[in-house]
């Protein structure tokens, strides 16, 4: 396992479990409508993001393709993205699990998180930022982001569901629990700090 693909699942497990407006959009379900809903939820929410990576992926081998400055370039872009992130993280305040949109059921609950993930063009952006960061030149950039992609929405689908069952069993003490969104800021932060510090470490390596 190379060096770069640990780094990606270290790095994809802590955003991943860094409580944010997903997790809090699916423990307000779960507390609301019950473990099941909660689980519809993440379904819907990790196919969304999967086209969103998937998309990336296409976008980001059509790119590299067409011309590797750009594509450096693009990776470049996507590491001062990721910075953006972090500062954004830190200057944000926790938010309150009351202003998320109340839970429905069966299917709806599915199409609707979806939705959430699919139409909202960070998460796309998001993926256009990471994704170059761990792609090498060596092997196909598409099933590269293929895989890096699937990766990450498994990890998070996986963390995503151990929120649902912690709410589940927790029920109303979990949902007036604010010190994990808190924390949660900051540790966030660290995280897009770090990949930011990364993929420029990374361009500058590749620059001798």
């Amino acid at each position: 396992m190379s060096s770069t693909f640990v780094a990606y699942l270290i790095a994809s497990t802590i955003l991943a479990v860094t409580p944010g407006p997903g997790v809090i959009y699916i423990v307000t379900r779960t507390l609301s409508r019950g473990r099941q809903a909660g689980l519809a939820s993440v379904a819907g929410i990790a196919l969304g993001n999967l086209a969103n990576a998937t998309a990336a992926s296409v976008g980001l081998a059509a790119l590299l393709a067409a011309s590797a400055t750009a594509f450096a370039v693009m990776k470049l872009a996507g590491a001062a993205y990721l910075v953006f992130l972090g500062i954004r993280a830190l200057r944000s305040k926790p938010i309150p699990a009351a202003s998320l949109v109340p839970a429905r059921a069966g299917m709806r609950l599915f199409a609707d998180g979806f939705l959430v993930a699919l139409l909202n063009p960070k998460t796309a952006l998001f993926f256009a930022a990471l994704l170059p960061q761990f792609i090498t030149a060596d092997a196909s950039p598409l099933g590269q982001g293929l895989v890096l992609a699937c990766v990450f929405v498994s990890i998070a689908a996986c963390t995503d569901t151990l929120y649902v069952f912690a709410a589940a069993a927790l029920g109303p003490t979990f949902a007036q629990t604010s010190a994990s969104r808190s924390v949660g800021r900051y540790v966030t932060a660290a995280a897009f700090f770090g990949l930011g510090l990364y993929a420029a470490m990374a361009g500058r390596r590749t620059t001798h």
